[in-house]
């Protein structure tokens, strides 16, 4: 196995190496031909202030760690704890909000690792998404076929999505930008307070999704985009089952039997 991309994580903000963190602003300052002075204006700091980061003289805090890396479209721990002359930064998958750098790992084949999900796990991602060391945890498998993109597998549960399974697993590709996503097409959303969901998005609205079940038997619902934590397209499903395919009637009387179940369960809410 070979990682193209080496994590570092930071895990004390209180001991940052200064002079690593100095040489990186400076060089990033540098090669994209900006003044002390208008950095400091897009910090909205002064430039004397900002001179002594770049120096070394003073420590940043971490309001301004953010905004230097918000500026730069890089990831905090880069600033901190590599050397970013060595890195080939085109090859950085970058996340949104500069919340993480995703390694791209592959085989000695060439061909992309895709991290999986499993059941056993599941509870930990939503703590654990943005954790290299926790994405570095999981299993691995490789599906050549798939292309270019970042791919992970994650566990499907219950009956909302068929054909899909309880126990299969449906392998995504990272979406970047949410207005990226596009209506009647099928999404891994990684969210605040539902966790990790698998719908079909029905109506793509300014700042809100709405998402739907194919089993109608499941009403569908909003999801605030301020509530979304990760997105990732459907790309294929990895199953066991062998299971017939039911015919068209017996889908049918299967969805009256459902629309009624649901009709009695609102009943008997109204009724509360």
């Amino acid at each position: 196995m070979i990682t193209n991309l080496i994590i570092f994580v930071v895990t004390n903000y209180n001991k940052i190496p200064m002079s690593l963190f100095s040489d990186n602003i400076r060089n990033l300052r540098v090669q994209q031909k900006i003044s002390q002075e208008k950095l400091a204006e897009a910090l909205a700091i002064t430039r004397g202030r900002y001179v002594k980061y770049e120096d070394g003289t003073s420590e940043a805090p971490y309001e301004i760690l953010k905004k230097i890396a918000h500026y730069y479209h890089i990831s905090i721990d880069l600033l901190l704890s590599v050397d970013i002359r060595k890195i080939p930064m085109d090859d950085l998958l970058q996340l949104e909000s500069n919340r993480l750098v995703l390694p791209i790992t592959v085989n000695k084949e060439g061909d992309n690792l895709i991290e999986v999900v499993t059941q056993k796990v599941k509870a930990g991602y939503l703590n654990g998404y943005a954790d290299p060391e926790y994405i570095e945890s999981l299993q691995q498998i490789s599906l050549p076929f798939l292309g270019p993109g970042k791919h992970r597998g994650f566990p499907v549960e219950g009956d909302s999505m068929p054909p899909h399974e309880d126990g299969s697993i449906i392998v995504g590709r990272y979406i970047e930008k949410l207005g990226e996503v596009m209506d009647g097409k099928t999404y891994i959303l990684i969210t605040k307070n539902e966790g990790m969901v698998y719908k079909r998005l029905n109506k793509n609205k300014k700042n809100v999704l709405v998402v739907e079940s194919d089993n109608s038997f499941y009403p569908p619902y909003a999801v605030k985009a301020s509530d979304i934590l990760e997105i990732w397209e459907y790309e294929c499903n990895i199953g066991r089952s062998d299971r017939k395919q039911e015919n068209s009637e017996s889908l049918s009387v299967k969805t009256l039997f459902l629309e009624l179940k649901r009709d009695i369960s609102d009943l008997k809410i109204k009724n509360l």
